[in-house]
Order: structure tokens, then sequence, then C-alpha cells
């Protein structure tokens, strides 16, 4: 979830975005669907995205409260809830 800089911490563009990578960071590609696409201000911490065992179902939660949740590997993204507390970690229990 890209941030504009250090020193200015709001989501690029004001629109969410997970960049996902199958080639250990060598290349990256955009994953928008379902994720907010203006005036976003969430920001996501290392801490703020888990992946399921599976690898399938994926879970991240931002700073103004956000939670979303993809179940096909971050391809899509649902809006869990909007009204949270600061989400600083989100974790799936083993299971």
């Amino acid at each position: 979830m890209p941030a504009v800089a250090d020193e200015k911490r709001v989501a690029c563009d004001g629109a969410l975005t997970v960049l996902k990578t199958e080639d250990a960071g060598q290349s990256f590609v955009e994953q928008r669907e379902g994720l907010p696409q203006a005036d976003a201000y969430d920001l996501v911490y290392r801490h703020g995205l888990d992946v399921s065992e599976d690898g399938a179902t994926l879970a991240m939660g931002s700073t103004t409260g956000g939670l979303w949740i993809s179940s096909d590997g971050g391809n899509a993204w649902s809006l869990a809830s909007a009204h949270l507390p600061p989400v600083y970690c989100v974790r799936f229990l083993p299971g």
C-alpha cells in the first residue's frame, strides 16, 4: 500500500492500492478492485496486512479504521467495516 512519501503519509493520488508481486519483487501489479479510489486517506502499517495459511484469503486494516477482506489472493477486496478504531495489526489465527 504505497504512500506519497515518509513526510506525507497519504495514499498516492487519494486511491488505496495493493501492490502484488509473484516474482520476489522484480515486478508489481496494482490491485484496486473494491478499494476506495477517491479521497482515500487510509494507510496500512506493515502488520496491518495478513495472509491466511492457504494463501488465498487476505485481510488488511487501515489507520482510519477500514477493514478489507480478499478471498482470491488480493485480486478483489470487500469492505468488512469502515468504522473501526485505527487498525495497527491484523492476524489470522492458526487453524
